[in-house]
């Protein structure tokens, strides 16, 4: 499924400069500011960030489904704004929401796609059995959509992502709600495909999914990439291990706050960061093992005993926190507008 014609490792798709805004006066929300990144083919590349990091909007412009306020955008050296037709040809794009028809069976709509695309019935119907066999639809591929399961509702619509044999397969959040059965299926048949030189761009906000499936990645937030590399060398970067403590079972954000501040102070630790979705506890990053034993005795003479404390070697998270000083699903719940529940009570008694 790989194409001859782009060699492996070689940029594919090129962003520059990319700039894209909704609405107009005070309303006004930028997606996209000022986002760069190269893509090379063959390589499967990973887009994370929390929602409304600009990671779809990224996606729509290069499939041709957006125009940019500004910047530039290159498929195998194609311009989406001046060929568009040309770089469809080059994609396919599977969104992140599934529509499929479901009257027809995923063999019928199948059909139907191919001829969208102008596929000869004979070639058509070959490429057809050969997805059905990739993504191992046979024992359901000629029942109606309507009775299909969302993971099957997922791999019939990566089957029409893929039935013109596409140059670079374009996902936005391919697996999410899916159960664990399916996600791991559909990592498979990511992997086989960049295996085979076809370049995968996807977008989500699993950590653990990017982690697992990118050659490269770039964390986004905000419209901008604060980050860009393999997942090995992002996380070797921060130079230290992680340690999650919490000084007590049941904490508060003043508790946590003071903690940090006496946290900050201590020789050999890079930074602190309140988690307050996992009930204030603290997330550091350490730069050796025997910092931990020092916290653990400063904690103890400021009347803070450790409740729990854990070690290990950084994670992607971890990066996105030394880039932008909070979690990745602080960053989800912020978007989300999901506030502090005991600060608000605090604040209503006043």
């Amino acid at each position: 499924m790989g194409w001859d014609g782009q060699r492996r490792g070689a940029l594919v798709i090129e962003i520059a400069d990319l700039r894209k805004g909704y609405g107009t006066g005070p309303r006004r929300v930028q997606a996209l500011d000022g986002l760069s990144l190269s893509v090379p083919a063959g390589s499967l590349y990973g887009l994370l960030g929390p929602n409304g990091a600009g990671k779809t909007t990224t996606l729509r412009i290069l499939c041709t489904l957006l125009a940019p306020d500004q910047g530039s955008v290159r498929v195998a050296g194609v311009d989406p704004l001046t060929d568009p037709r040309a770089v469809r040809r080059l994609l396919g794009y599977v969104a992140q929401e599934v529509a499929i028809d479901k009257i027809l069976t995923g063999r019928e709509l199948l059909q139907l796609q191919g001829d969208l695309y102008h596929l000869k019935p004979a070639g058509r119907d070959r490429r057809i059995e050969e997805l059905v066999a990739l993504l191992g639809m046979a024992d359901w591929i000629d029942r109606r959509c309507g009775t299909y399961s969302g993971g099957m509702r997922r791999r019939l619509d990566l089957a029409s992502g893929l039935l013109h044999a596409p140059q670079v397969l374009v996902l936005d959040e391919p697996t999410v709600g899916l159960d664990i059965e399916s996600r791991a299926a559909i990592w498979d048949v990511l992997r086989r495909l960049r295996d085979g030189g076809t370049t995968v761009l996807l977008s989500s906000h699993y950590l653990e999914e990017v982690d697992a499936l990118a050659d490269r990645l770039a964390i986004l937030e905000a419209g901008r990439v604060i980050a860009e590399g393999t997942p090995s060398e992002l996380k070797d970067a921060l130079g230290g291990d992680r340690v999650t403590l919490r000084v007590r079972e049941f904490s508060d954000a003043e508790e946590a706050s003071r903690v940090q501040d006496l946290l900050r102070g201590c020789q050999g630790v890079r930074q602190v960061v309140v988690n307050r979705a996992q009930g204030y506890s603290l997330n550091l990053v350490v730069e050796h093992g025997g910092v931990v034993e020092q916290l653990r005795r400063q904690l103890a003479q400021a009347d803070l005993p450790v409740f729990a404390l854990a070690q290990s070697r950084p994670s992607l998270d971890d990066v996105y926190l030394q880039a932008t000083g909070r979690t990745l699903m602080d960053a989800e719940l912020a978007v989300a507008g999901i506030r502090d529940p005991k600060a608000e009570r605090k604040q209503s008694m006043r």
